[in-house]
C-alpha cells in the first residue's frame, strides 16, 4: 500500500529565507552530492522530517537559491545594461554590480561556481545554461563597444579578457565575507582601478613647451 506523502505547508518568509540561508552554507562547504537532507536539518536545529514540510527534497532547496541568485543578479545586470552608459561606465557597473552579489549571495556564488557543470545536464537546471550565455553576450558586447569607441585598447584581446575579468571577479566568493574591511563598492573600485589600467587606451603624455 502506497505511503501517504506529508502535506507541504508554506513558511513564513523569513523562515523560509533562513532555511535556504542554511542550506546554501551547506552545500557551499560540504558539497552538493555529500549533503544530506538530515545534514541541512542539523544545521537548522530542526528534524529532517520536519525540513520536508518546507521543501520536498534538496534538489528543490538547491534549484530555488540558485534561481533567486540569478534572478537578482539579472535584475541589476538588466537596470545597468538598460542605463545606456558608456563602455567604461558599463563594465564598471556590471563589476561593481557583480560584487554587490557576492556580498548578498556569497555561498549561492560559491555553489554555482563548483556545481553549475554537473547540475547544467539535469533538465530541471538547465535556466543555468542560458544564464552562462547572457552572461557571457554582456560581458563580450561591452568589451566590443569599448574597443569600437577606443575607450579600451585596439589589439585587446576580447575573450581572453571576458574570462581573466569573469574569473577574476567572481573567484572572489571564496574569501569574501559580508560585513568585513571593505565594502563591495570598495572592493571593486580596486578591482577596476587594476583592471581598466591594463585595458584603457594609453595617451601620450603631452609636453609643453619650455620658456626660456
Amino acid at each position: 500500500m502506497p505511503t501517504k506523502k506529508k502535506p507541504q505547508v508554506t513558511a513564513a518568509p523569513e523562515r523560509r529565507r533562513e532555511l535556504l540561508d542554511t542550506a546554501a552554507e551547506v552545500f557551499a562547504e560540504q558539497g552538493y552530492n555529500a549533503t544530506t537532507v538530515r545534514k541541512i536539518a542539523d544545521h537548522a536545529g530542526m528534524l529532517a522530517g520536519s525540513l520536508y514540510y518546507h521543501f520536498d527534497s534538496k534538489e528543490s532547496m538547491l534549484e530555488e537559491i540558485l534561481r533567486t541568485f540569478l534572478d537578482e543578479l539579472w535584475d541589476g545586470y538588466d537596470t545597468v545594461l538598460d542605463g545606456e552608459l558608456g563602455p567604461r561606465e558599463t563594465l564598471e557597473a556590471l563589476v561593481t554590480e557583480s560584487f554587490r552579489e557576492i556580498d548578498r549571495h556569497r555561498a549561492a556564488v560559491a555553489i554555482y561556481q563548483k556545481e553549475s557543470k554537473q547540475l547544467v545536464a539535469q533538465e530541471r537546471f538547465a535556466f543555468l545554461a542560458e544564464s552562462q550565455r547572457r552572461f557571457e553576450e554582456a560581458w563580450l558586447a561591452t568589451l566590443e563597444r569599448g574597443v569600437a569607441a577606443e575607450v579600451f585598447r585596439a589589439d585587446l584581446d576580447i575573450r581572453l579578457t571576458y574570462r581573466f575579468v569573469r574569473d577574476t571577479v567572481w573567484v572572489a566568493a571564496s574569501w569574501y565575507r559580508p560585513g568585513g574591511q571593505h565594502s563591495p563598492e570598495e572592493i571593486a573600485r580596486q578591482y577596476l582601478s587594476m583592471v581598466l589600467d591594463g585595458i584603457a587606451v594609453r595617451t601620450v603624455p603631452v609636453t609643453l613647451p619650455v620658456r626660456t
